[in-house]
């Protein structure tokens, strides 16, 4: 295996010169422009390359001069310590001490994700401050919101323009590579969501200098699409993905919003040229967001997918919201939850409220090809005042639909503060200039108004400095009384998947599934070692009966007992095999 080639961005060597590399076919001209001043001229290439090798050691900074008026940074930065308009910094990926050396990574089956913010948290050095509780709880993998830079101090990351440079009001490069050395150390994991369906509306300087980064014959929700036709376009997101992979030692990405990709084999060779740049001994998870729940991608390089369809109709049945897109599971949700459980997606084919078809044939992909999850920070924080599920649902109600989400072979994800019953909103917040966000403000309000449960409210401001600081998890609500029970219940949960569900998850599969009764279901699979696992869950309000396999033996229950489901329990078995 060699070390995959990447030309994007300023690479230094260890004789204190660095090659410049910046892809402007639109530009006649283009010099770097150093820190104190001085411009030096690149050498124009073919297919409109610009390169250069200058005297500048790791830690100078640098513009781009485009046609001697316009500086503008790196697309391919590695670090923007003055935001999205100031200099680039060089930085030698190579100089961090790593501690976790022996680190390979760990098997997709030993999967816990758990989604945080890193800004909410403080920064990098304080967000690994967090992990050895984590680890404790039975955490195996941290997934971190997007990193890139984004404009200000406050962004969820979906609005970063600098996807190679490690937001920098988080704190340092190796910074971030310390938190991820941290998390290895301890045995957990780190994902990196990474955004290459668009960049966001500050900072970005493409269209300037390389228009045909873009399609003006393809729009998105954002905007122009993203020309992954051509050659270059290409190169830059997968640089950039094997920047993360190699220079920072991750250990998974999940690939948002891929459905605004319309080029399905540059997703394919993504996949590919990542595994390609590892050795054999290293995990790596490749892990998509995907509307079109198209299950072939997951066959090519892609491990699983995000389950908004099982969210949805969980979430419709623990709260009864049938607004938006969860008008698409409030009909026959009891058997759209039981299709899940047995199949993964619910939307197969099926034409959604759109009047459009969404979805292919899942039943065929063992149950960990899906993410499952009840929060995450999209189904909290796109609401309009970022209610957690704690605040929605009945108490035993979202515990019964914890077990199952933590006792199932699907792999679950966990949102930051989940784990002790957190209230704390989290809300949508960013730091824009004042046009930009008073925008974001009338958009938000605008996209709420034909909800009836917020008609006339008023949305918290993105831009307001205490949206970003009511958003922060409640740690000292982790110590109260009611936040130690929480914590206790999947404390157990978790040391129950990894002693009897893990080592039987490879090779599962799902048997069958059943509506009980009204938001009721049963469901059964088949684990990798013969053993058989069952799981009844009444979400509902009436009191049912489930017979019990006669050989199956208790591994939890909560309000169940014996055939009974109270409203608003679980029961879970484990079947020798025969």
């Amino acid at each position: 295996m060699q070390e995959a080639k990447r030309r994007h961005g300023a690479w230094p060597d260890d004789n204190g010169h660095t090659q410049f590399s910046l892809w402007a076919p639109d530009a006649k001209s283009v010099a770097v422009q150093l820190q104190d001043q001085t411009q030096h001229e690149m050498t124009a290439g073919e297919n409109g390359w610009f390169t250069t090798t200058l005297p500048a050691p790791a830690g100078t900074d640098y513009h781009y001069l485009i046609d001697g008026h316009l500086p503008v940074p790196d697309p391919a930065s590695r670090w923007q310590a003055g935001d999205v308009h100031g200099p680039s910094r060089v930085i030698d990926p190579k100089s961090y001490p790593w501690r976790s050396n022996d680190w390979q990574g760990r098997p997709w089956q030993e999967t816990v994700l758990y989604e945080v913010h890193v800004g909410t948290l403080g920064g990098y050095a304080a967000a690994a401050d967090k992990l050895p509780a984590l680890a404790e709880l039975g955490i195996t993998a941290i997934e971190l919101m997007p990193l890139g830079e984004f404009p200000g101090g406050r962004n969820w990351g979906y609005d970063g323009v600098l996807p190679f440079a490690p937001d920098s009001s988080y704190g340092t490069p190796d910074q971030l590579r310390s938190l991820i050395d941290r998390a290895h150390e301890l045995g957990l994991m780190v994902f990196v969501d990474v955004v290459y369906n668009h960049f966001g509306p500050d900072g970005n300087y493409l269209g300037q200098y390389a228009g045909d980064f873009f399609r003006e014959d393809v729009h998105t929700p954002w905007g122009p699409a993203i020309d992954f036709r051509r050659r270059q376009v290409r190169d830059y997101f997968i640089d950039n993905a094997l920047m993360w992979v190699q220079d920072y030692r991750i250990d998974g990405l999940r690939f948002d919003a891929v459905h605004a990709i319309g080029e399905r084999d540059f997703l394919t060779e993504m996949a590919e040229r990542l595994h390609a740049s590892i050795p054999s001994s290293r995990h790596l998870h490749l892990v998509l967001e995907n509307e079109h729940n198209d299950a072939e991608l997951l066959q090519q390089g892609f491990i699983a997918q995000w389950n908004d369809d099982g969210h949805n109709v969980l979430h419709h049945l623990l709260t009864g919201e049938h607004e938006g897109y969860y008008a698409d599971f409030a009909d026959d949700a009891t058997g759209k939850l039981a299709r899940c459980l047995r199949e993964g997606f619910i939307y197969q084919g099926e034409t959604t409220r759109h009047g459009t078809a969404r979805g292919s044939s899942s039943g065929h992909l063992p149950p960990s090809a899906f993410v499952l999850f009840l929060q995450n920070h999209d189904q909290v924080g796109n609401r309009a005042v970022g209610e957690r599920l704690r605040t929605l649902a009945d108490d035993d109600a979202l515990k019964s639909a914890t077990a199952l989400l933590l006792l199932s072979p699907m792999i679950p994800l966990l949102f930051m503060g989940e784990e002790w019953g957190s209230e704390q909103p989290f809300q949508f917040f960013t730091s824009h200039n004042d046009e930009l966000g008073e925008a974001v403000r009338k958009g938000r309000q605008k996209e709420f108004k034909d909800f009836s449960k917020f008609s006339g409210q008023a949305i918290p401001a993105p831009n307001d400095a205490s949206t970003f600081e009511t958003s922060m998890p409640d740690y000292h609500n982790r110590n109260t009384a009611d936040g130690k029970a929480w914590l206790a219940f999947y404390r157990e949960l978790l040391s129950l998947r990894h002693r009897h569900i893990v080592p039987r998850l490879q090779g599962s599969k799902a048997l069958h599934s059943e509506v009980l009764g009204e938001a009721a279901v049963a469901a059964s699979w088949q684990l990798g070692d013969g053993q058989r696992l069952h799981i009844a869950l009444n979400l509902g309000s009436e009191e049912l009966t489930a017979a019990a396999p006669a050989r199956a033996q208790p591994l939890f229950s909560y309000r169940a007992s014996g055939d009974q489901l109270p409203a608003r329990s679980v029961r879970v078995l484990l079947e020798g095999a025969a």
